[in-house]
């Protein structure tokens, strides 16, 4: 059971349960007619959030009473169904998720666009989580009366990505970023205009993706193709090579030489008649 210190809407309220640690409750009327002091009783379908930790942009509790609570309701929902999506969720996003939600609503207020550079690619190697960040759309015109652009549903993505995969949204950028020079890279010597949407055109972004994946996390390939597509084909193969070596420099990490291999044969796949 949990006393009632401060309702912020109709669906969130900070209460406590042990008379000093607080908590944000969200919860479809959990608010709703709701005053300080009254006490309140959890259901399944409530969501609760411990306010006791501190970060960077200072304490969970502070958070939660500057922070708007449609936007939080927005971050909230977007969770819930990434949680229905993947079965697991990191739910310390939710503050930073809300945060960018709120910067972006305000933004649209203003007419302001934030272009995400990125966001072609994001929706290909994010996908399941682009597709959970598209469920917001309903709610942000319900609560706000605005239009989420694409652009922004990318963003949402890669905090969707770090609450499942515990990997902060700088590091999933990255990885979006890679792709997208590599990408860029790969046709301006081949001269190739592969469709984003065709089927080799996402095998290559998803195999540049966990190449990063690999380079940053030291793992080398069981299988070595080198020498097979280096003879078949040498052109493609001397492309792969400079692209790895590019990456190698920018992300200032060694890559294993068999990545070459595999990058020429995606390579092959999508550009093959071009070269």
């Amino acid at each position: 059971m949990y006393r009632i210190t401060k309702v912020l809407n109709h669906n969130a309220v900070i209460a406590v349960s042990d008379g000093t640690n607080e908590y944000l409750i969200m919860g479809k009327g959990i608010g709703f007619g709701k005053k300080i002091s009254e006490k309140i009783v959890t259901s399944d379908t409530d969501t609760v959030y411990s306010l006791t930790s501190e970060g960077e942009r200072g304490s969970a509790a502070e958070l939660a009473r500057q922070t708007d609570p449609d936007c939080l309701e927005i971050s909230n929902f977007i969770l819930n169904k990434a949680m229905e999506k993947f079965g697991k969720v990191n739910r310390d996003v939710l503050f930073p998720l809300a945060d960018h939600i709120q910067f972006a609503l305000e933004r649209m207020k203003k007419n302001e666009r934030l272009t995400n550079t990125f966001n072609d690619d994001i929706r290909i190697i994010y996908c399941e989580e682009y597709a959970v960040a598209e469920t917001c759309r309903e709610l942000v015109r319900e609560l706000k009366e605005l239009e989420m652009t694409d652009d922004e549903i990318g963003y949402i993505a890669l905090h969707i990505h770090s609450a499942i995969q515990n990997e902060n949204v700088s590091q999933a950028m990255m990885a979006a970023q890679m792709v997208r020079e590599c990408v860029d890279a790969i046709k301006k010597k081949t001269g190739c205009k592969t469709e984003v949407t065709s089927l080799d055109y996402n095998r290559l972004v998803n195999h540049i993706r966990y190449m990063v994946i690999r380079m940053q996390n030291g793992e080398k390939l069981k299988l070595n193709m080198n020498e097979y597509m280096s003879i078949k084909y040498p052109e493609t193969f001397a492309i792969a090579n400079d692209v790895c070596e590019q990456m190698s420099k920018v992300m200032k990490l060694p890559f294993d030489s068999a990545e070459t291999g595999y990058l020429a044969m995606h390579i092959e796949r999508v550009a093959g008649a071009d070269i």
